[in-house]
């Protein structure tokens, strides 16, 4: 039976997005694989955690959980919520092994009624009970937060995933915040094959650089003397400090630009 995303965050049901995700962050950096090796239930615990998160971060999902139109995990709340007595429509039969999700009802009851309906016209019975590819696990979803410096110079990631596993990603060229990383094969196992894992870059802001598109801006303070006289001054950028001139009667506001300096664009350059 699936868990229950407002108690495995240990909230209420009433909680506000703040207070949701207030607690995700603090159960994310108590349970992180990374910072538990030596406890096997916390990579477990890690991806419970997330699978909550995620459910209730979506306002369409939370909305269609707190109607008892999906569960936990959200899927879809079959033969009424019960599902043939096996809870939430996931488990059928009792609860055991049968697994209702992503079986095709016709084949089904086909097969009860002896093969009935394999014809194609009118009285087919339920479909013909036709043969259907084994379903794949579930897809799981991440959330990975990435430094705005690491973003601009598509350095290299690293994300734990629900087994405790650490893979290493390479950020597309033009990442933004929300950007979506598909990752095949790295979902939930299932008699299919296991199923895909979606990255959803989070991009953290800085300190002092501001994005503007493909662009990053920096407010840099120089004193009286050097705006009138003009100077050479050290600015940094993600890429580390450069020198920049500074025009004599140089006003406040103006904008001086560094090519290159900025945000990765999807051609692979730089603003």
């Amino acid at each position: 039976m699936a868990a229950d995303p407002y108690a495995t965050l240990g909230v209420a049901r009433s909680a506000s997005e703040k207070d949701i995700k207030s607690a995700y962050r603090k159960l994310a950096k108590e349970l992180h694989p990374d910072r538990n090796t030596d406890n096997p239930n916390a990579a477990e615990r890690f991806s419970e955690v997330t699978r909550a998160y995620d459910l209730l971060s979506d306002k369409d999902k939370r909305a269609q959980f707190d109607r008892g139109e999906i569960d936990g995990d959200g899927n879809p709340m079959g033969f009424g919520g019960g599902g043939f007595g096996g809870g939430a429509g996931h488990h059928g039969f009792g609860g055991g092994g049968f697994q209702s999700e992503g079986i095709d009802l016709g084949d089904l009851f086909g097969g009860i009624f002896g093969g009935r309906g394999q014809g194609s016209g009118p009285g087919a019975g339920f479909g013909g009970a036709r043969s259907r590819a084994a379903p794949r696990g579930n897809t799981l979803q991440y959330r990975l937060s990435v430094s705005l410096t690491d973003a601009a110079k598509l350095a290299p990631q690293r994300v734990t995933l629900g087994d405790g596993k650490s893979i290493d990603l390479k950020l597309p060229a033009g990442v933004e915040d929300g950007t979506q990383m598909r990752l095949g094969g790295k979902g939930e196992p299932g008699p299919g094959g296991a199923g895909d894992a979606i990255v959803t870059i989070q991009i953290e802001p800085h300190a002092f650089f501001k994005r503007d598109g493909d662009n990053l801006r920096l407010d840099l303070p120089i004193s009286l003397d050097e705006a009138v006289g003009g100077a050479k001054v050290k600015v940094p950028t993600v890429d580390g400090a450069v020198m920049l001139t500074v025009a004599p009667g140089s006003s406040s506001g103006k904008t001086l630009r560094l090519k290159g300096k900025g945000m990765s664009r999807k051609d692979g350059s730089r603003g």
